[in-house]
């Protein structure tokens, strides 16, 4: 689906600065953590999701809102060779890149009693490990009206020092190679999409340019490779004709 390119990325409010504690390793212990002991974050604690944790958190929570956090911006510049890819053919999925007159939309999930060792503990497993995400505090601005304060809210980020880190490219390149790649967790064109869909119909008043762009290019892709797809598999089936 496109969207009109005239209309800007809305973030309500004016612009800020990243707002968010200094970047952690995955490491590190957490704020509020004592080296070697469990996470002790001040219930309750707030997790951020802005790429498959929107869609499938894999978590026990409490509840969740709809919102997002400013000065970033998502990218699609994180490789993955386990979720959505392969060490052969490495998928694409998000990161956030410090942009300071930009918002990213997303969840937030609430978190308490067990909740926060177990949710934690599986999120060091499923980004900081096998993604190689740092982790930050950043603050988190719900949709509903009636919300007063920001929330502040954990949140997994991959920076360029990351081995899994493959950096910028053109929409166009980013959606061919998500076209070829597939992981544990599924085919790297659902990844995509799903999050399309989650912009789309949960925060319609906001944009995302290099998503949508991306989505676009896809889906333009796509009918040439089942064309090509389907030619060669009819040329295969051509009963050749014999010599003599």
């Amino acid at each position: 689906m496109k969207r009109d390119p005239q209309r800007p990325e809305e973030c309500p409010g004016r612009p800020e600065p990243p707002s968010s504690t200094p970047l952690l390793s995955s490491s590190s212990p957490l704020p509020g953590e004592a080296e070697g002991a469990e996470p002790k974050l001040t219930p309750p604690v707030w997790i951020f999701g802005y790429g498959s944790l929107v869609w499938r958190p894999g978590f026990e929570f409490t509840s969740r809102k709809v919102g997002f956090i400013r000065g970033y911006s998502r990218r699609f510049w994180q490789g993955d060779t386990f979720h959505r890819g392969s060490e052969r053919m490495p998928g694409r999925v998000v990161t956030l890149l410090e942009d300071c007159g930009a918002c990213t939309w997303g969840v937030a999930y609430e978190v308490r009693g067990e909740q926060i060792a177990a949710s934690l503990q599986y999120l060091n497993m499923r980004e900081a490990v096998l993604g190689g995400y740092d982790t930050k505090l950043v603050k988190f601005h719900p949709q509903e009206k009636d919300a007063e304060e920001p929330i502040l809210a954990l949140v997994y980020i991959a920076t360029p020092q990351n081995p899994s880190y493959l950096g910028p490219a053109s929409e166009e390149d980013i959606a061919a190679q998500i076209i070829v790649s597939s992981g544990c967790a599924g085919h790297n064109i659902e990844y995509l999409l799903r999050l399309a869909d989650f912009m789309r119909y949960f925060c319609p008043q906001a944009e995302d340019k290099h998503l949508f762009s991306i989505e676009e290019a896809l889906i333009s892709i796509l009918p040439c490779l089942y064309y090509t797809e389907e030619s060669l598999e009819e040329t295969t089936n051509v009963p050749q004709k014999s010599k003599g």
